[in-house]
């Protein structure tokens, strides 16, 4: 059961790296490759299973923390287009 369910994620990842490369904007990739990091966490989290070796989850879980603070980071990258550079005053008329 388990070894369809790897079948059945490393097709989705393969289908969402299809849609990463394919997407027409920058917010396609990112979620794409949220999309991806997410998916890898269930295969390490079903090779776990399927190896009989539960310390994996820990792993998974240690991967979904890295993968939510590069995503923040990524999207803030591509939002303002710098990380921690000089603050800019703006005005109303820039908005």
């Amino acid at each position: 059961m388990f070894g369809f369910t790897a079948l059945g994620v490393l097709l989705a990842m393969a289908l969402v790296l299809v849609r990463g490369l394919a997407g027409p904007t920058v917010y396609d990739r990112i979620l794409a490759v949220n999309a991806f990091g997410t998916l890898t966490v269930l295969l390490i989290a079903v090779h776990g299973f399927l190896s009989g070796r539960p310390d994996f989850l820990d792993i998974a879980l240690v991967y979904t923390l890295i993968n939510f603070i590069a995503l923040i980071a990524v999207t803030k990258f591509a939002k303002f287009a710098h990380l921690g550079g000089p603050f800019e005053q703006r005005s109303w008329s820039d908005v």
